[in-house]
């Protein structure tokens, strides 16, 4: 398969990357916040079957020392295809100066670590008091 690997936010279909964002429960967003939250993202990587959006991800960065990557995202039906790889090192090559962390479920934890991610011992976080419960629930603290 020939997939198309986008860094730029032209003609993106917005609504597609929130179903798939929201499908996996990284969000809950409507197509206009995922636009300002990728629009306000250092950077972004789509990947394309066609005019499909199969994948995403986007990464916060002060392009210097310091980035934070969210929303790695790819439709089911193309998992165990090395797309989610692909994907994380677009974003790597974008950020290849800087300290990365990554904030992601804790079902996918070990795969990030065969990634080369390592746990951190001081990482804390600040949660919204709307979304503690449905954050312990899923078992990120």
């Amino acid at each position: 398969m020939t997939y198309t690997y986008r860094k730029d936010r032209k003609n993106i279909d917005w609504a597609q990357v929130t179903r798939l964002l929201n499908g996996f429960g990284l969000t809950d967003f409507t197509p206009a916040q995922t636009e300002t939250a990728f629009s306000n993202s250092a950077v972004n990587v789509f990947i394309l079957d066609g005019d499909k959006i199969i994948g995403c991800g986007r990464a916060l960065s002060d392009g210097i020392s310091q980035a934070a990557i969210y929303n790695i995202a790819i439709d089911g039906a193309y998992h165990h295809q090395g797309l989610g790889k692909k994907l994380i090192a677009l974003i790597l090559e974008e950020t290849a100066d800087c300290n990365v962390v990554l904030y992601t479920h804790p079902d996918t934890v070990s795969w990030y670590e065969e990634q080369g991610f390592r746990r951190m011992k001081t990482g804390l976080a600040l949660y919204h008091p709307d979304k503690i419960t449905a954050i312990t629930r899923m078992g990120f603290i």
